[in-house]
């Protein structure tokens, strides 16, 4: 690898992500059912009717995964809790178990010197709770806020940081207006609802652990840079409009407690009567702000109504999931998130990475595109830590192959190969590369 720990400011984290759906297998522990158990059951979803009742099994293997992360040279773990395993029914009753499983995990991680980086919710909504409505309905906000409430009294104590939503933009409309995840919703006036809520949501949380006595958190925002397809006005407005309903909407929502005009445009009269007044929760003050990045779209106009836009096939290099590698838009949202939102705030990157085609070959796995991938996009963290924007830390996705949801188990992007038949874990090159450069 061409940089190393030195190569960064003092104090700067390294770490891994991990999801709870994607890795623990969601069959054990007492867990109740959550919308992606309905929606992989729903043949069509999922690539080969695939789901997450077993996973990688961490739910058992936790403590051997951590020595990996401990290897690695890892400063940080970057996990997500499950709600469902918590509050089977969402709400109410209490599992035990759950509660006790995210106990010894916190303290396994801390045996080892890592610090635990929590994310209350990745996606796995209990059941009882869609059929209620799910994200379309105001009252999840308060929902959320109790499971949050049981869970951080537990283990809130021992975090080194939290977030209450991963990428809220995947849980409102990628799942309620293009329908590729769970709920599988299509349908503008669930999309502008859960917009608005999974916002109301995250304030209702940080107010919460705030009320705990809790510090260090944050929200996660996923991040895609939209470049027009061509040079016509055309095309400059839907990738503008792409970028307000895309990643302008959250931290507008977050950070400027202000929703953009452009997305406003089409979503505001789908908006819940009173929307404006929940912005002083959904601006609840944060500690840092975390960006998931992993590429860009050039967006044309589709010749359709609202938002009127279209992706179009990119002349860059692509991962296995055919996204463009483009190291210089993690640079650029850096760059525009310090100057248009954050300040001062420290940003981290929660997650980076790629998929390939990984297989074991003589006992190894070698994977010099993700190397390759992990140095470009270091390197434009690097530049803009230069000038001035201040990024404190750094997240690879993922530490392990997992279930990459309706995209089933086929799309790894680990440093550890799974075998999801043996469920045996081989390091890849990118892993020993890594170790190396954050250990000596």
């Amino acid at each position: 690898m061409m940089f190393n720990r030195s190569d960064f400011p003092d104090g700067f984290q390294f770490g891994c992500a991990t999801s709870s759906y994607q890795i623990e297998g969601h069959g054990f522990g007492g867990a109740g059912r959550t919308q992606w158990d309905d929606f992989a059951a729903t043949p069509g979803n999922v690539v080969r009717f695939e789901n997450g009742d077993r996973a990688c099994d961490h739910y058992h293997r936790y403590a051997a995964d951590f020595d990996l992360v401990a290897a690695a040279g890892f400063d940080c773990y970057r996990f997500s809790l499950s709600w469902a395993r918590v509050l089977p029914e969402g709400r109410g009753a209490v599992n035990t178990e759950g509660l006790d499983y995210y106990d010894r995990l916190t303290d396994a991680l801390l045996e080892r010197g890592i610090k635990p980086c929590a994310t209350l919710y990745h996606w796995e909504l209990p059941s009882p709770l869609l059929d209620l409505g799910g994200w379309r309905n105001r009252d999840i906000a308060e929902w959320f806020a109790d499971y949050t409430e049981v869970i951080m009294r537990r283990i809130g104590d021992r975090m080194f940081s939290v977030a209450p939503i991963n990428e809220p933009w995947c849980v409102a409309w990628l799942s309620h207006f293009e329908g590729h995840h769970a709920p599988g919703v299509r349908d503008i006036r669930a999309a502008a609802r859960a917009m608005h809520h999974v916002l109301l949501a995250h304030g209702r949380a940080i107010e919460v652990m705030r009320s705990l006595g809790m510090g260090n958190l944050g929200g996660v925002f996923n991040m895609e840079w939209a470049d027009p397809a061509d040079d016509t006005h055309e095309a400059q407005a839907a990738a503008e409009r792409y970028d307000a309903l895309y990643n302008r909407w959250y931290l507008g929502g977050v950070f400027k407690q202000e929703y953009p005009a452009l997305a406003l445009e089409g979503l505001e009269p789908h908006l819940p009567k009173g929307w404006q007044d929940d912005f002083p929760t959904i601006g609840a003050p944060l500690d840092w702000c975390g960006l998931n990045y992993y590429t860009r779209k050039l967006i044309a106009p589709a010749g359709r109504p609202w938002p009127d836009y279209r992706e179009v096939e990119g002349p860059l290099p692509k991962t296995f999931m055919n996204w463009e590698i483009f190291p210089d838009g993690l640079y650029n949202f850096l760059k525009r998130t310090a100057q248009d939102y954050t300040g001062d705030l420290p940003i981290y990157v929660t997650e980076n990475g790629m998929a390939s085609a990984d297989v074991i070959t003589d006992g190894a796995v070698d994977d010099p595109e993700r190397l390759r991938y992990l140095e470009a996009h270091l390197s434009r963290v690097r530049k803009a830590i230069d000038e001035g924007v201040p990024v404190k830390g750094y997240f690879t996705w993922s530490l392990l192959d997992n279930f990459e949801w309706a995209l089933g188990y086929e799309k790894r992007f680990g440093l550890v190969h799974v075998d999801f038949d043996t469920l045996e874990r081989t390091p890849k090159a990118s892993y020993h590369a890594l170790a190396e450069a954050l250990t000596r």
